[in-house]
């Protein structure tokens, strides 16, 4: 910056802007050995990544016993509203979640207390 005959800084011209070539465009993930991946059946199911944390959840969730929320978030981590947003989800994609137990400590002034809890469980 320099100083005008004012003593008021003279702003220059920027410089001109850098021109980047368009980088080529990959439509579909590549193989090992360079060849393209198939797409699969438009309208098939995916699977779910093995060891993925959603197909742990689902995994728990399938048990005879079920699975509480606390459960979930402490086998993958998650902070108990990801999981109640996870639950929510599922139940959006279709699948049935059914509610095997629900306990509710009622503390004294007739409110939800800590340490109530429902016990949830899938099919799919």
């Amino acid at each position: 910056m320099r100083l005008g005959p004012l003593a008021q800084p003279v702003h220059e011209a920027p410089p001109a802007l850098l021109v980047r070539k368009a980088l080529p465009v990959r439509l579909r993930p590549r193989g090992p050995a360079g060849e393209r991946r198939s797409a699969g059946e438009p309208g098939a199911p995916r699977k779910a990544r093995e060891g993925a944390k959603q197909e742990q959840v689902l995994a728990m969730l399938r048990r005879p016993a079920g699975a509480t929320v606390a459960q979930i978030a402490a086998g993958t981590g998650w902070n108990n509203n990801t999981v109640c947003g996870f639950l929510a989800g599922l139940k959006k994609k279709g699948h049935a979640l059914e509610v095997m137990e629900r306990v509710r400590q009622v503390g004294p002034n007739t409110e939800g207390a800590r340490g109530s809890y429902s016990v949830y469980r899938t099919g799919s």
